[in-house]
């Protein structure tokens, strides 16, 4: 009937209206998603590195427990007045420490595996140096921007991490100035220098090289910048680690072991009701 067909159409037009006026609810559900961060080369790397400096600072230790004595120049014996000295017992009775004992004298051992673990991070920093230079990973992960050299910007930083704030989700995928700052003045300045001042300390290296001793004042002046530097190196370890705790240790060790970090981003997903 016409006067039916003419009541279907306001009909249709009503429901197509209110269909198209019903409110919309926005759901934001949280993606986790698997993302890139350390390269297969900056990991290996990182822990060989990690690993060879822990077998360098135990044997290390054993090394000046022989001689827990520190002097400046070419020579220094149990005759000489040290420069400084380590209040602990030595593993050889004719070093005058003030303790009536001796310690277990592991000098054999320690000496060998020190030397082996030395000559694998050089390499080992030699190639991250390179592939740096090579990959980009130096200019878009440790040189920081200019921006990011401002008076300002440098002490909010600073003055985050002695708060030992939790870095942000964005920081997570990069470093900050202070990160980078610190990471290039280990690779470019204390490593260089404790294999410098190691090789110095070496008689058949020295022998070849006299002038990578001459330079350094002497072999016991060596063996003084080469305690120091590990001293140097071994805060930096504690802050490191200190610092990782604080960001989230379990995500940056996934990050650092399988190369892959676990981003959170919001999805919105729209419904109709």
């Amino acid at each position: 009937m016409p006067g039916s067909e003419s009541a279907q159409v306001p009909l249709a037009a009503c429901v197509a209206s209110s269909a198209s006026t019903v409110p919309s609810t926005a759901s934001t559900v949280p993606v986790r998603t698997v993302t890139p961060r350390h390269s297969a080369l900056v990991r290996i790397t990182h822990w060989i590195t990690t690993l060879c400096f822990l077998a360098l600072l135990v044997t290390g230790m054993e090394i000046v427990i022989s001689h827990p004595r520190f002097y400046w120049g070419e020579t220094g014996n149990v005759l000489t007045t040290p420069l400084f000295k380590i209040p602990i017992p030595s593993s050889r009775s004719l070093v005058p420490t003030g303790y009536g004992y001796v310690l277990p004298d592991q000098n054999g051992w320690s000496r060998y595996l020190h030397f082996q673990a030395a000559w694998i991070v050089v390499l080992t920093g030699l190639l991250y140096v390179i592939s740096a230079f090579f990959t980009g990973h130096l200019r878009k992960d440790l040189l920081p921007a200019e921006s990011d050299l401002s008076w300002r910007g440098f002490s909010n930083t600073v003055a985050s991490h002695l708060r030992f704030e939790r870095p942000s989700e964005a920081e997570a995928w990069s470093y900050n100035v202070l990160q980078r700052l610190s990471y290039l003045f280990v690779i470019f300045v204390l490593f260089p220098l404790i294999v410098w001042t190691g090789l110095a300390m070496s008689p058949a290296f020295v022998s070849a090289f006299p002038v990578t001793v001459t330079s350094l004042g002497g072999q016991q002046s060596a063996r003084t910048i080469h305690f120091f530097v590990t001293i140097a190196l071994v805060l930096f370890l504690l802050v490191h680690v200190a610092m990782i705790c604080v960001a989230g240790f379990k995500s940056r060790m996934r990050a650092m072991i399988t190369g892959r970090m676990i981003a959170r981003r919001a999805d919105t997903h729209t419904e109709r009701t």
